[in-house]
């Protein structure tokens, strides 16, 4: 039996979130899948499988049907529903359900790792130069001459930038030079020893 005729005859050709009773009914693997069989699988009808895709499209009033689908003994809909609770969660009626939900502890381990996954990834660390290390307050010198655009003034060559902020790039950070607050190329920079400042 495939992995979709098995989920046909286990959620009753309905879907298995809201209940639908159409034809458009598809397969959907949850993440993370290892044989994509029935068991790690759920039958989704197009209204609930979209914003598992797409976060754009997600109509908050539909997920109401996750009070009555949360009470599955199915696992692969238990977690799917935990998922969706904990993505509304700032709507009040959604945070009551997943107050009320309980996972057996394989289950919220397999529901939480959707968490860790959409998470961005750690970010590059900010280096200088050489290869360096560079955190919020050091101070750097410029290896190269600067034309800073909009301020009408070069940032010399040596130029000593004290108390630097990172910044969101990792290739870039912020500084004061000549009075003006400037985003400096971290390649173009050098970090200052605390005894050469």
């Amino acid at each position: 039996m495939s992995t979709e005729e098995a989920l046909k005859q286990r959620s009753e050709s309905k879907c298995e979130l809201c209940g639908a009773d159409q034809l458009a009914l598809s397969v959907y693997e949850v993440p993370p899948v290892k044989d994509a069989g029935a068991q790690e699988c759920v039958y989704l009808c197009p209204a609930c499988i979209g914003p598992m895709t797409d976060t754009e499209s997600l109509d908050i009033n539909h997920w109401r049907c996750l009070g009555d689908s949360m009470w599955s003994t199915v696992p692969a809909v238990q977690v799917v529903a935990w998922r969706m609770l904990t993505r509304l969660n700032e709507e009040s009626w959604a945070q009551d359900l997943l107050d009320m939900l309980y996972l057996e502890d394989d289950v919220l381990a397999w529901a939480q790792l959707s968490l860790f996954e959409q998470e961005e990834p750690a970010e590059s660390p900010c280096r200088d130069s050489n290869g360096a290390l560079l955190a919020g307050g050091d101070a750097v010198t410029l290896i190269k001459d600067l034309v800073v655009k909009g301020a009408n003034f070069t940032a010399k060559r040596g130029t000593l930038v004290k108390n630097i902020s990172l910044t969101s790039n990792p290739e870039h950070v912020e500084g004061r030079v000549n009075g003006v607050r400037i985003v400096l190329v971290s390649a173009f920079l050098k970090k200052v020893n605390e005894s050469e400042s």
